[in-house]
């Protein structure tokens, strides 16, 4: 504050903000929204939220044929928002899910992004072999004597 004070009263003047600070988040739960399930069964699988239940869960659907998520209510700590959003009404069906996802091109998409490829990527570390690890400790090296 720039030490200006009320008139008389001695307090200092309230100052407001000119400019409109921008909001921090750009993920928000919301009927749509595609969200990555990261804990349960279904670890790993893209859903979509289509109905907000209270302030910790939601009513998330897969669709099924394209995800393999069950309509369920599921708690919002299990979830990973993404910045995918589908064009659907609360409660949609199965079809009308399938449609969305189809005229938003999610799954491309989503196997696009960085986050898919990491995550296939620890799932290809997680199944490799003693020996696998092995020939990759081999390759490295050979690559960084080739640089120097």
């Amino acid at each position: 504050q720039s030490g200006e004070t009320r008139e008389g009263s001695g307090q200092p003047r309230a100052t407001t903000l000119c400019r409109r600070e921008a909001m921090p988040y750009k993920r928000f739960v919301e009927i749509g929204r595609v969200a990555l399930v990261n804990y349960g069964p279904d670890k790993g699988k893209l859903c979509t939220i289509i109905d907000v239940v209270d302030e910790n869960r939601v009513l998330v659907d897969g669709p099924v044929s394209v995800t393999g998520v069950h309509h369920q209510a599921i708690s919002l700590k299990r979830l990973a928002l993404t910045e995918y959003k589908v064009a659907a009404l609360r409660n949609a069906r199965q079809k009308a899910l399938i449609a969305a996802w189809e005229e938003a091109d999610v799954m491309s998409k989503w196997q696009a992004s960085t986050w898919a490829k990491k995550i296939e990527n620890k799932k290809k570390r997680a199944a490799m072999s003693d020996f696998d690890r092995f020939e990759v400790m081999l390759a490295k090296k050979k690559r960084t004597a080739a640089m120097k």
